[in-house]
C-alpha cells in the first residue's frame, strides 16, 4: 500500500479529530452518528467505486444528467445563439463555437434545471425522493426529523431546503441549527449541477455521475462534522417523528414552471453579481498583497507567492497531503481547494477544468478527489446566503443562526474534504473516470 493509501486511512479519523478539537462540547460525541454516518460514506464509496453494478448505475445516472442537460442547451442555444455553444461543439446549423462563456452556456441553464425542479415538487416525484433520503437519515443515524428532512431537499436544492421546514426552524435547537447550515454549505443544488457539468465535461466526460455521487456521500459527511463541532445537548421537538414536507404547492403545472424558472433567472444573476464582484475584488487584493509582498521577497530572500490563492494554497496545503492526495499534486490541489473557499466553487471548477487541459494536469486519482472535495457550497458567500436565508425564515432565531455561521463553513469545508478521502481511498486505475 503506497503512502497516499495510508493517509487516506489516516485522514479519515483526523479530520474527525480537527473538528472535535474546536467542538462547543467535547464531553459529548454522538458515537451513533458518527458510526453510521462512516458506514453510510463507505457502502456509497464502495458502490461507485468498487462494485460493477454501482459503475453501471453510476453510468446511467451520469447519462440521464447529460440527457437533461443537451435539452437544457437547445433553449439556451435558440435564445442566446452562438453564444450558447459549448467548446467544441457544433449547433445543428452548422456554426462553431467562439469558446467557453459561463452566463450564456453555465449560468443560463440553470433557468432551465429550476423550473425542472419545480415539476419534479410540483408532480410529487421530489417529495417521494427526499422522504426515501430522510427516512434512511432519520432510523439509521437518528437525527431528529426536521435535521434528515433539511438535509435530504439539500441534496436537489440549495438555500430554499429551509422553505421545506419553515413551520420547525423556531423550535430547534442550536446543534439542529448548525447542521442545517452545514449540510447546505456542504452540497450542491441540482441547477447548479448542471453549470459545473458545462465546466468540466470536455476534459471529464463522467463529471456528471461524480458530482451527483459526491451531493450525496456529502450529507452524511456533513452530518458527522456538524455533531462534532457542535454536538447535541438540548431535546430536538422532532426526534424520532417522520416530519413531513412543508410548502407551498402552485395552482397549475404552468404555474411552477413560471415561479421556479423566476427563481432561476433570479438565482443565475445573483451568482454572476457575486461574481463579478468577488472576482474584482480578488484581483485588487493581489495586486495589493503581491505588491507588499515581493519587496518582502527580496529583502528576505524569500520565493512566496503572494498571490490570494497562492496564500490560500499554503493554507489548504496540509489538508491535501493529510487527505491522501500525492505530493506532486497536492499543492495545485490545496489552490483548488482554497480558491474554493473565497471565490466560490465556480471559478475553483473553471481552474480544475483549465488543469485537466493543460500540459501538466492532475492525476486521474488526484482529479477525482479534488473533485469531490469542491462539490460544495463552503465558500464565504454561503455565510450571507444561508445565514441571511434562514435569519429570513425564523427572525426569532437571528441571535443562534448568526452565531454559527463560520463553524458551519469549517464543518462543511471539513465534510467536503471526508468525502474527497473516501474517493481517494477506493479509487483505482479501473474506476470509472474521465470515460475511461
Amino acid at each position: 500500500m503506497d503512502i497516499s493509501r495510508i493517509l487516506n486511512i489516516i485522514g479519515i479519523p483526523a479530520l474527525m479529530f480537527i473538528a472535535w478539537i474546536i467542538s462547543t462540547n467535547k464531553r459529548v460525541v454522538n458515537w451513533r452518528v458518527i458510526l453510521w454516518g462512516l458506514i453510510l460514506e463507505l457502502v456509497f464509496t464502495l458502490v461507485i467505486f468498487v462494485l460493477p453494478l454501482g459503475a453501471q448505475l453510476f453510468l446511467v445516472i451520469n447519462n440521464v444528467v447529460n440527457s437533461i442537460l443537451d435539452s437544457a442547451v437547445y433553449g439556451t442555444q435558440f435564445v442566446f445563439g452562438r453564444l450558447a455553444i459549448g467548446p467544441g461543439t457544433t449547433s445543428a446549423s452548422g456554426e462553431t463555437s467562439l469558446g467557453f462563456i459561463l452566463a450564456f452556456q453555465g449560468l443560463a441553464v440553470i433557468i432551465f434545471f429550476a423550473a425542472l425542479v419545480g415539476i419534479l415538487y410540483y408532480t410529487g416525484v421530489m417529495n417521494w425522493i427526499i422522504r426515501g433520503f430522510s427516512f434512511v437519515f432519520s432510523k439509521v443515524m437518528k437525527i431528529s426529523g426536521v435535521e434528515s428532512l433539511c438535509a435530504s431537499s439539500s441534496i436537489f436544492v440549495g438555500v430554499e431546503a429551509g422553505l421545506v421546514v419553515k413551520p420547525y426552524i423556531g423550535q430547534m435547537t442550536r446543534s439542529e441549527l448548525n447542521t442545517i447550515l452545514t449540510v447546505g454549505m456542504a452540497s450542491i443544488a441540482s441547477s447548479m449541477l448542471a453549470t459545473y457539468v458545462i465546466i468540466l465535461k470536455g476534459s471529464f466526460p463522467t463529471i456528471a455521475g461524480h458530482l451527483v455521487s459526491a451531493s450525496i456521500m456529502n450529507i452524511p459527511a456533513a452530518i458527522i462534522m456538524s455533531k462534532l463541532l457542535c454536538p447535541e445537548t438540548g431535546a430536538p421537538v422532532t426526534i424520532g417523528e417522520n416530519v413531513k414536507i412543508k410548502y407551498r404547492k402552485e395552482g397549475n403545472l404552468f404555474e411552477a414552471i413560471i415561479n421556479n424558472a423566476n427563481s432561476g433567472a433570479k438565482l443565475a444573476i445573483g451568482i454572476a453579481t457575486l461574481l463579478l464582484a468577488v472576482l474584482g475584488l480578488m484581483a485588487l487584493t493581489d495586486k495589493i498583497f503581491v505588491l507588499i509582498g515581493g519587496q518582502l521577497n527580496n529583502i528576505f530572500s524569500w520565493n512566496i507567492d503572494w498571490t490570494l490563492k497562492g496564500l490560500l494554497g499554503y493554507m489548504f496545503y496540509p489538508f491535501t497531503l493529510l487527505i491522501g492526495i500525492p505530493f506532486n499534486d497536492a499543492f495545485t490541489a490545496a489552490k483548488l481547494i482554497g480558491e474554493r473557499l473565497i471565490l466560490t466553487e465556480v471559478t475553483a471548477f473553471q481552474d480544475l477544468a483549465v488543469n485537466l487541459n493543460s500540459s501538466a494536469p492532475l492525476s486521474p486519482r488526484s482529479a477525482v478527489m479534488v473533485t469531490y472535495a469542491l462539490t460544495g457550497f463552503a465558500h464565504v458567500a454561503s455565510i450571507a446566503i444561508f445565514v441571511g436565508g434562514y435569519i429570513a425564515l425564523a427572525p426569532e432565531k437571528i441571535k443562534e443562526i448568526s452565531s454559527l455561521g463560520f463553524r458551519a463553513l469549517l464543518g462543511a469545508t471539513l465534510a467536503c474534504l471526508l468525502t474527497a478521502c473516501f474517493a481517494g481511498l477506493f479509487f483505482n486505475n479501473n474506476s470509472i473516470l474521465l470515460g475511461q
